[in-house]
């Protein structure tokens, strides 16, 4: 990633494609490379601009958020990542969203502050996003999931005992630091843990990794 994150901003509202334009092109080291009106532009313009980072609005007409979301994530040796946006905190979309890729969500109403410190969180790639809610609402929609049919065990890529520990940790919202000082291991250390179970599991980034635990059952929904 360069110096400068660079941002696609995508909804079909054009008040609000240019109101986060001009809060993020406030901010230090974060520039807003282009505007899309929906999810197959933005598509098309992330083709042509190769911005960092996608600000996504889930509802737009034609294709929409989550399915752009999936078109820009499925590809092996995709870079972008995804910040879908939202007006309700639970809105029934945003979980179908991070299972399609997205590395967080932000509501429409956040701050400037937020909103930057959300796009460099996710431009990173290093913690799970959780501005205010995004914990709860994985937990409350992998209750609509289909419940596992295999015990957890089988459905965690041949990770080890630590790693299986450190997964489940990903997914309660710990950030690197927070797990070492839990394990009492080195943050390094789990920097080398969460590397490897992205390998083994085939996920993207670390909201992935909290999908898939509450998806497999390894934790669940409210709980450990």
């Amino acid at each position: 990633m360069n110096d400068v994150i660079r941002v696609l901003v995508a909804d079909d509202q054009v008040m609000v494609r240019q109101g986060f334009t001009v809060l993020l092109n406030a901010e230090p080291g974060i520039e807003v490379v282009g505007q899309a009106v929906d999810g197959a532009d933005a598509v098309a313009q992330v083709a042509a601009l190769s911005p960092d980072v996608v600000l996504m609005d889930i509802r737009m007409p034609g294709t929409g958020g989550i399915e752009a979301t999936r078109l820009l994530t499925s590809p092996a040796d995709a870079t972008v990542k995804v910040l879908v946006l939202t007006t309700f905190d639970l809105d029934e979309y945003v979980y179908e969203a991070l299972r399609a890729g997205a590395s967080g969500f932000l509501l429409k109403d956040a701050s400037a502050e937020e909103l930057a410190e959300a796009v460099r969180v996710v431009a990173r790639g290093e913690a799970l996003l959780a501005p205010r809610l995004t914990k709860r609402l994985i937990a409350e929609f992998a209750r609509l999931s289909p419940a596992p049919h295999v015990r957890p065990a089988e459905r965690l890529g041949g990770l080890s005992e630590r790693e299986t520990e450190v997964l489940a940790l990903i997914a309660q919202g710990l950030s690197n630091a927070e797990i070492a000082a839990r394990l009492v291991v080195a943050e390094q250390t789990v920097k080398t843990y969460v590397s490897r179970i992205l390998t083994k599991l085939s996920l993207r980034d670390r909201t992935q990794a909290a999908v898939h635990a509450y998806e497999s059952g390894l934790v669940r929904p409210g709980g450990r």
